[in-house]
């Protein structure tokens, strides 16, 4: 598998800022596919394979979630809180990608397992050599850990060990 067909996770409830990032990494020549989770508990259904997210060839494990934290029904601090104490999750890449630059969140963010921090510029221009930097760091030359999802089937472990393998190659 191809490092470009690795999923990130963008956890986001404003429309707008997921059209801003979208384009802002389709510039940035970040190819990734993006699936997109409108608030926590959509991000936490996505990463345990329910409801609608059932199938797990089609919404495949993220090699990075990029999470906001003020979402509606649970706040992005509850996704970190609830992912670390998943097993087979606890590892994945988060960048909290956010406009708080309260340093409280910042704190807490890093307190829960945050990766990073990432305050989102109010410039385009800011937003895609940001979106460049996280794809060249974060997907390229960052060895990711394995992750492994107790719920899913073994197609889950062979896609995220093709992207890690491709990534360390």
């Amino acid at each position: 598998m191809n490092i470009s067909e690795c999923t990130i996770l963008l956890a986001e409830d404003d429309p707008d800022a997921v059209f801003l990032l979208r384009r802002a990494l389709q510039k940035a020549d970040v190819k990734n596919p993006i699936e997109v989770a409108r608030d926590g508990q959509e991000a936490i259904d996505y990463l345990s394979n329910q409801g609608a997210y059932a199938d797990r060839e089609r919404y495949r494990l993220p090699a990075l979630m990029l999470l906001d934290l003020k979402m509606p029904r649970k706040s992005g601090f509850e996704v970190l809180e609830w992912l670390r104490q998943q097993p087979g999750l606890k590892r994945l890449i988060v960048v909290v990608l956010t406009s708080s630059n309260q340093v409280a969140d910042i704190n807490r963010a890093y307190d829960l397992g945050s990766n990073s921090y990432l305050v989102k510029p109010a410039d385009f221009d800011a937003l895609i050599n940001m979106g460049r930097d996280i794809g060249q760091y974060w997907l390229a030359l960052n060895e990711r850990p394995e992750l492994q999802n107790n719920s899913a089937s073994a197609l889950l472990s062979a896609q995220h060990s093709a992207c890690v393998s491709e990534v360390s190659s």
